[in-house]
């Protein structure tokens, strides 16, 4: 058995009691629960009454706002069949917007428990995030050789400033199990094993358009690789296979919802309804989101609109640069290619359809196997003081996008 040895200057250091690997990734798990609750409750603590619940809620309740209510309403009545319009005759907001595995699993576990939504709810999403911490520790062992990187991986996910999602009544946690179990089953080349998840993620969280550009990369990149490393025609073929049900699962939800609601552009619309409060209602156009979003928030922040006409593609170019840089980073490299594949895959993704504002840092949640990098440096100084810079910026994330201001516009 996997042993992580523990002397007094920490995990791999030394000589003395050794940790089973196992014991030790529950061990940060429960760490950066017992952190993230605390904060949770303390916000808790304070929070007024708001359309969620009511003031200074029960933790369980604190963490079933925002779309926790919304997988609450599909929990208990499923999807209209008609679309809801605003006064203007626009499609309107309504669970179409949200997929449905996650608010069946927890209505089963309600079914044959008995708990209440809010219980049952925080309880899939833990054991989802149990599952994805110990299926994380796996993969960046095997990609990088290197369990003291695994583990420090596992402490950056478990405290970055996004992780409360993992105990929130959100498919975040689910759509990062599955996401994590791909990618390690990408590195086995154990593809025809990945083609159910696969159908599984395209119901659960948007994403697995971006799976399928990842395998086509990850194809070219075998293909290129062939004389060195061989890429035996059963690997190609099941490789397409997998590729395929990855791209039909991203688009089936949409193909369901237009049959269900006899509007083929159903899910779109829905989406679409939610940006509608910033710049009205546009079409979907690839890589125009973000343009439309930097020339909304700019002028919203007092940029004057000759500054915006170049400084909003000025930013997007920036953010390119910054995903080329990581990506060529000597630590991402040694990351192994499926987990750089996977980040430029995903970030492509977002770059296109994706509309920013605050709920950007809960999307960029699926790029956490990209975390394995920040987790190389050994030097400690180095690794308490992002540490704490996530738990700092944990508590900003928290009091910024989770808990409600009066009518808030910073949702999560």
């Amino acid at each position: 058995m996997t042993r992580i040895a523990l002397g007094r200057r920490g995990a791999g250091v030394g000589t003395g009691h050794r940790v089973p690997w196992w014991l030790a990734v529950i061990l940060i798990f429960l760490a950066g629960r017992v952190a993230s609750t605390i904060i949770l409750l303390v916000y808790a603590s304070v929070q007024g009454e708001n359309p969620w619940s009511s003031g200074q809620p029960t933790l369980f309740d604190y963490s079933s706002l925002w779309d926790g209510r919304w997988y609450n309403i599909i929990a208990e009545g499923g999807y209209p069949q008609t679309l809801p319009h605003t006064a203007d005759g626009h499609v309107g907001e309504s669970q179409w917007a949200f997929l449905p595995v996650y608010p069946m699993l927890v209505k089963i576990i309600m079914v044959v428990t008995g708990a209440p939504w809010s219980i049952a709810a925080v309880s899939v999403s833990l054991l989802a995030a149990l599952g994805t911490t110990f299926l994380l520790s796996l993969l960046v062992s095997r990609v990088t050789g290197d369990s003291t990187q695994a583990l420090c991986t596992l402490v950056l996910f478990q405290v970055s400033p996004i992780s409360p999602l993992l105990q929130l009544a959100y498919a975040e946690s689910l759509q990062w199990l599955l996401i994590v179990a791909i990618l390690y089953l990408l590195v086995l080349r154990r593809f025809g094993t990945m083609i159910p998840l696969l159908l599984v993620l395209g119901f659960t969280r948007p994403g697995a358009l971006a799976m399928a550009l990842t395998f086509v990369l990850y194809g070219i990149w075998r293909w290129r690789e062939r004389r060195r490393d061989p890429f035996p025609s059963q690997e190609r073929w099941w490789l397409a296979v997998a590729t395929a049900t990855a791209g039909l699962a991203g688009i089936a939800w949409v193909v369901i919802a237009g049959v269900v609601t006899g509007v083929p552009t159903a899910y779109l619309d829905t989406e679409l309804a939610w940006r509608s409060v910033y710049i009205g209602y546009e079409e979907l156009i690839p890589f125009t989101p973000w343009f439309h979003a930097l020339g909304w928030w700019l002028p919203a922040w007092g940029v004057p609109g000759d500054v915006t006409v170049w400084l909003g593609p000025l930013i997007f170019a920036g953010l390119v640069l910054l995903l080329v840089g990581y990506l060529f980073l000597p630590a991402t490299r040694r990351a192994g290619t499926e987990i750089r594949l996977w980040v430029l895959s995903y970030s492509l993704y977002l770059l296109a359809i994706f509309f920013p504002q605050s709920s950007t840092f809960r999307l960029l949640g699926p790029l956490f196997p990209g975390l394995a990098p920040f987790a190389a440096p050994r030097n400690w100084f180095y690794r308490v003081g992002v540490v704490l810079a996530a738990l700092a910026l944990q508590v900003v994330w928290v009091g910024v996008c989770w808990a409600i201001d009066g009518a808030d516009w910073t949702p999560p």
